[in-house]
């Protein structure tokens, strides 16, 4: 199982995770056998809500967007990994949840990242039994990483507008 991981920023990298952080949270929430690749790219509230406004109508920026790659997505022999799709965090957005959700920041886009790798996965949270299904899987890979369920913590809920996005 090997998952490549590529950081963008979009903004500067102070107060944002380290990378090595952020590819272990995606690696944690590969569920997948064979190589792969995933793209995070960290954006500023501005790129969030274009995004958001683009692909989904809402005119606001959100935490987490999550953008698979179309199924006819075809890699030529040996041109490096299937890509599973790109994941977009909104830093702003991260920062403000994680403090009025008593959360550190990392911790927060730890688990903004296993959410998106999930979708990407084709895990959701439509209807209760889908959201139960994937709160817990997330809840047992943020464990495997040492961290509390995020569920559990006062104010938390992730805000999840990673529903049907795709094409980026």
């Amino acid at each position: 199982m090997t998952l490549e991981v590529a950081v963008q920023y979009a903004v500067p990298r102070a107060g944002v995770p380290a990378a090595r952080g952020l590819h272990a949270a995606a690696r944690a929430a590969w569920r997948g056998e064979g190589p792969a690749g995933v793209t995070l790219r960290i954006v500023d509230a501005d790129e969030g809500r274009e995004l958001n406004h683009a692909f989904r109508g809402r005119d606001y920026a959100t935490n987490v967007l999550s953008f698979p790659a179309p199924d006819d997505l075809i890699m030529p022999p040996g041109a490096g990994p299937a890509c599973l799709g790109d994941i977009v965090l909104c830093d702003p957005v991260l920062q403000r949840e994680a403090r009025e959700q008593g959360k550190r920041v990392n911790d927060h886009y730890t688990h903004m990242v296993v959410h998106g790798m999930l979708h990407l996965q084709g895990f959701d949270h439509q209807d209760a039994g889908e959201a139960a299904e994937m709160e817990a899987l997330e809840t047992a890979i943020l464990a495997g990483l040492g961290l509390p369920d995020p569920y559990r913590t006062a104010g938390a809920d992730p805000g999840c507008d990673a529903r049907g996005a795709h094409g980026l």
